[in-house]
């Protein structure tokens, strides 16, 4: 079953993606902040990640997606930004940062299933 790279500096909803998304029978891991998750990207190698935007630190999920998108290691891996950012201009910006999806925190469990299962095909 695919690895889904969760990234996210809140316990509650990386909890709640997790046993989303290992109810259905997917392998996760988990980073807490941005640079992590580049980190992890490198080393893990998912096949896709869950990425959330405010986090501690220099990096934030935007920039963190960026950096994943365009770099040659990682770049075919699909990223989904979970933001409670929910503006026009915000999922215009995760797009082009290089997102293949936006979901809006309190995460639905049926649209993260759904975008998924989009993008893993």
């Amino acid at each position: 079953m695919a690895n889904i790279l969760i990234v996210d500096d809140s316990p509650t909803d990386a909890y709640l993606v997790k046993s989303i998304l290992e109810g259905e029978g997917y392998e996760t891991t988990e980073a807490s902040s941005g640079e992590e998750g580049i980190q992890k990207a490198k080393e893990v190698k998912p096949n896709l990640i869950i990425m959330d935007v405010v986090m501690p630190g220099a990096i934030n999920g935007f920039k963190a997606t960026r950096e994943i998108t365009k770099n040659a290691e990682t770049k075919t891996i699909p990223v989904v930004i979970v933001s409670s950012k929910s503006m026009e201009s915000d999922i215009a910006w995760a797009k082009m940062q290089g997102a293949k999806g936006f979901l809006v925190k309190p995460v639905n469990q049926g649209e993260l299933l759904s975008v998924v299962k989009e993008l893993l095909g």
